[in-house]
């Protein structure tokens, strides 16, 4: 079995991540994780924390010689930024807390609910760590699982289909073809002139000291048919997946295939109609579903698509509460990005590896990844044949 937990807080020490489970004999390095984590901190709109941070990450036990061993990967990532709040985030009892002390809730974040639900007087307890600097920790994990994937030939690409209420065309592409129209893209995004109307939306957000959310969409090339499981509703993969893109912050919408627009269309234009050709086996021509039906995968490429609210951190805040005297005031006011879509774009791309690889091991087992593989390559065979 798989799992992972992630500590720290956002200006602590550093952020750690650990992760049981993954077969031995996997070949990793930390500059394969360190590309993932680039790719997180870049995107147009982001803020001041990036040119702080430089994220790399530290192996520090479950990797020897560039290969996994079977036993815990446990991660590091120093926040550069901790020189600057050493003495405020210290854990020893001499710690400066009066400094940084934040009492006025932003609306929309988990500000209040968190102060409230554990008696915190200071929100900063709860921000440090509801912060979605936490997700560089996560994408180190994800990182884990996509090269674990791309060992079964399994690729994941994400994109921005929506900043704000400007929209990107979506096209139907291979993922060499996507990958050459993300290349160079300041937003991920595939149509180069709607990403030239997205810069100047979020500009203007800049300037007025507003934030924007948008939509981005992961795709899974590879994935067989069998993946997940209808026996169990926990065990069913639509929801897992949509379970961990919810868990990422800001993020308030998943839907997979066609989602939502499924609702407005009949049956006839919503399904996928069922083929077969020996020695291809059960195939789709259309694929409304997004490769996932009764939560298992189809064969065909999965599509998932999440919808990430604008950041609720203003530098024109809204109105609050202080949360000591119950007067009104003004929203507290954190360093943050003014659109992070991108970003949650590549972390979304690392906690659908996650669920994936997750069902990878759940079906094909395996202490080794020789011994997986020999399970996966006869499985394959079976699909074909079929």
């Amino acid at each position: 079995m798989l799992r992972y937990l992630t500590a720290g807080e956002s200006h602590g020490p550093a952020l750690t991540a650990i992760v049981e489970g993954l077969p031995a004999g996997l070949p990793l390095t930390a500059d394969y994780i360190n590309t993932q984590l680039a790719r997180r901190q870049g995107g147009y709109g982001r803020g001041g924390r990036m040119k702080i941070e430089n994220d790399t990450v530290r192996l520090l036990s479950g990797v020897r010689g560039g290969v996994t061993l079977g036993s815990p990967v446990s991660m590091l990532i120093e926040n550069k930024d901790w020189a600057n709040w050493s003495e405020i985030m210290s854990p020893a009892a001499g710690a400066k807390m009066a400094e940084k002390a934040v009492s006025r809730p932003r609306p929309g974040h988990a500000d209040l609910a968190g102060a409230l639900k554990y008696r915190h007087g200071d929100i900063r307890n709860v921000l440090e760590r509801s912060s979605a600097r936490e997700t560089a920790a996560r994408v180190a994990a994800g990182s884990l699982a996509r090269r674990f994937l791309e060992e079964l030939g399994i690729t994941i690409m994400g994109q921005v289909l929506q900043i704000g209420d400007q929209q990107a065309s979506v096209g139907e592409f291979s993922p060499a073809q996507l990958e050459e129209r993300l290349r160079g893209s300041r937003l991920l995004c595939a149509d180069s002139e709607a990403e030239q109307l997205m810069v100047k939306l979020i500009d203007r957000a800049r300037t007025n000291g507003d934030t924007l959310g948008g939509i981005f969409e992961i795709r899974v090339f590879g994935a067989p048919a069998g993946l997940g499981s209808y026996v169990q509703w926990d065990r069913r993969l639509d929801g897992r997946l949509a379970a961990a893109l919810m868990s990422i912050q800001a993020v308030k919408g998943v839907e997979v295939g066609q989602g939502f627009a499924a609702a407005a269309r009949f049956g006839s234009q919503a399904l996928d109609e069922i083929f077969y050709k020996k020695g291809r086996g059960f195939y789709r021509r259309t694929n409304h579903a997004g490769g996932i039906e009764g939560g298992v995968t189809n064969g065909e490429t999965l599509v998932v698509r999440a919808a990430m609210k604008p950041i609720p951190t203003l530098n024109q805040p809204l109105s609050s509460v202080d949360l000591a005297t119950k007067e009104p005031a003004p929203a507290s006011i954190e360093r943050s990005d003014t659109c992070a879509v991108p970003a949650a774009c590549v972390i979304g791309e690392a906690v659908v590896a996650w669920e994936l690889a997750c069902a990878c091991m759940e079906k094909f087992g395996g202490d080794s990844l020789d011994e997986l593989k020999n399970n996966w390559e006869r499985y394959l065979s079976y699909l074909r044949q079929v």
